[in-house]
C-alpha cells in the first residue's frame, strides 16, 4: 500500500489585512479541511508562501499545522530553502514536530549536476524521514526526469514523487523505471493522474473544494471515469489556475468567493486586476454548480 496516498492538500497561509499570519485561521483551515475529508495536509510549500514567511513564522506554521491535524491524517512539510543545509534543518524541524514526511525540491538558485542533485536528496535522507522529491521544471531548473529519477529513488528515504511537469506520460515512465510513488503535482491532471497509476494527488483548488476534489480523485481511481468527468470538468477552468504562477492569489480569491476568506498573499505577490479576478469568479460559479453531498 502506498505510504502518501490520496489527496494532501498543499494548504494556504492565512494572513490578517496587515500580513500577518492568523494562526487561528490557519487551525480552523486544517480542521475543515480533515473534516471535508483530505487524506493529508502540506504546509511550508508555494501555495502556503513558504519564501515569504520568516524563519520564526515558518517554524511555527508547521507545528500549528501538525497540533492542529493532530494525528488525524498524515502532515508532509515542505522543505524548499535556498541551501542543502537550511533545507536539511527543515527536515530535522518537520521530523521533531511530529510530520509524516517532508515534500523536498532539488536544489533551486541555478542549474546543478546530477551529483549535486543526488547529494542534496542524500542530506535530507540522512535526517531519517520520508522524502517526496518535488518536480517543478516550470518553476526551476531543475527537472527529475524518469531517468535521473531512478537513480534518485537508490537513497534511502526517497519514496515518492510530486509530478509537476504537466505531461501525463511521466506518470507511466516514472512507474515503469522506478518503485516510488507517484503523486500527481498539478489540478488539471487530478483524474488523469490516478488513471495512469497516480496514488496520490498534491492539491492546491481542495482549499476551496476539498470534498469534490477527494471525490473526483477516488472516483478516477475506481475507474469510473464517467461519474469523476460530471465533476472534474466543471472544475477545469478553475484547476488550470494552479498551473500558472498566480496560483496563490487565485486560490485565496476563490476562499474568498467561498465564503472562507483566508487574507491577502504577502508581496511580491499583489492583488490580481479587476479583469483577472472576474475570470476566476466564473470559473469559481462553474466550478461550484456541481457539488458532492
Amino acid at each position: 500500500m502506498a505510504k502518501f496516498s490520496g489527496v494532501y492538500v498543499a494548504i494556504i497561509t492565512p494572513f490578517t489585512k496587515e500580513y500577518q499570519v492568523d494562526y487561528k485561521r490557519l487551525e480552523e483551515h486544517v480542521d475543515w479541511l480533515i473534516k471535508e475529508g483530505v487524506h493529508g495536509i502540506i504546509p511550508a510549500g508555494s501555495v502556503g508562501e513558504y519564501a515569504s514567511l520568516t524563519p520564526e513564522e515558518r517554524a511555527k506554521v508547521i507545528e500549528t499545522v501538525i497540533a492542529a491535524a493532530n494525528g488525524r491524517v498524515p502532515v508532509v512539510v515542505g522543505t524548499g530553502a535556498p541551501s542543502t543545509d537550511q533545507a536539511a534543518g527543515w527536515a530535522r524541524h518537520a521530523k521533531a514536530a511530529g510530520a509524516a514526511g517532508i515534500m523536498a525540491l532539488p536544489p533551486i538558485n541555478y542549474n546543478p549536476t546530477e551529483a549535486e542533485i543526488f547529494a542534496h536528496y542524500e542530506a535530507l535522507s540522512e535526517v531519517g524521514i520520508p522524502i517526496i522529491a518535488y518536480n517543478n521544471p516550470h518553476d526551476y531548473k531543475v527537472d527529475l526526469t524518469p531517468d535521473l529519477l531512478k537513480k534518485l529513488s537508490a537513497i534511502e528515504n526517497v519514496v515518492a514523487v510530486k509530478e509537476f511537469s504537466g505531461d501525463i506520460r511521466r506518470v507511466h515512465d516514472i512507474l515503469a523505471k522506478t518503485d516510488l510513488e507517484v503523486m500527481i503535482g498539478v489540478d488539471d491532471l487530478a483524474m488523469e493522474g490516478p488513471i495512469a497509476g497516480a496514488t496520490g494527488w498534491i492539491a492546491g483548488f481542495p482549499n476551496v473544494f476539498p470534498r469534490e476534489g477527494v471525490r473526483i480523485f477516488e472516483l478516477a481511481a475506481q475507474g469510473r471515469v464517467k461519474e469523476a468527468l460530471e465533476l472534474y470538468r466543471p472544475s477545469l477552468p478553475l484547476y488550470h489556475y494552479d498551473a500558472k504562477p498566480q496560483l496563490v492569489q487565485a486560490i485565496k480569491y476563490s476562499m474568498e468567493l467561498a465564503g472562507r476568506p483566508v487574507g491577502p498573499t504577502r508581496p511580491p505577490r499583489m492583488p490580481l486586476p479587476e479583469s483577472e479576478l472576474q475570470k476566476i469568479k466564473e470559473a469559481f460559479e462553474q466550478a461550484v454548480s456541481v457539488k458532492v453531498n
